[in-house]
C-alpha cells in the first residue's frame, strides 16, 4: 500500500467513525474529560486506524492506533470545550470554523501517522 492509499484509507475510516457510527451518547459526552462516551469514540477511531495500518506496517498498528486514539480524544475534547464556552451553534460562522479546524487537526494526525510509518 502506498502512502497515498494509506491516507485515503484513514480518511474513509475517519468518515465512518465520525459521521456514520458515532452515537449521540458519544457526541454529548466528548466535552466531559474522562467520560466513557468520549473515550469510546476515540477508541473506535484507534481501532479503525489500527485496522488500516496493520496492512502496511503490522508491527506498528497498535502504537499508531493508540497514538490516533489519544490525539483524537484531545482534539475532540478541546473542540467541545471551546464550543461549550462560546455557545456557538450551526447558525454562527465560528461554529463551522471550529468544526473545520477539528477536522483539519484529525487529517493532520493522519499525515503524521503516514509520515512516521513510511518516510
Amino acid at each position: 500500500m502506498t502512502a497515498l492509499a494509506l491516507v485515503a484509507a484513514l480518511l474513509v475510516k475517519h468518515w465512518i467513525c465520525d459521521f456514520v457510527v458515532q452515537t449521540q451518547y458519544q457526541v454529548q459526552n466528548k466535552g466531559r474529560y474522562g467520560h466513557p462516551g468520549g473515550i469510546l469514540h476515540a477508541a473506535i477511531h484507534g481501532l479503525g486506524t489500527g485496522i488500516c495500518v496493520v496492512f502496511v506496517v503490522p508491527g506498528s498498528a497498535l502504537i499508531m492506533a493508540a497514538l490516533d486514539a489519544v490525539i483524537h480524544y484531545h482534539v475532540d475534547w478541546a473542540k467541545s470545550i471551546v464550543n461549550h464556552m462560546t455557545g456557538w451553534t450551526a447558525a454562527n460562522p465560528q461554529f463551522w470554523w471550529l468544526l473545520g479546524a477539528d477536522q483539519l487537526m484529525h487529517h493532520i494526525t493522519y499525515c503524521l501517522i503516514v509520515g512516521l510509518l513510511l518516510f
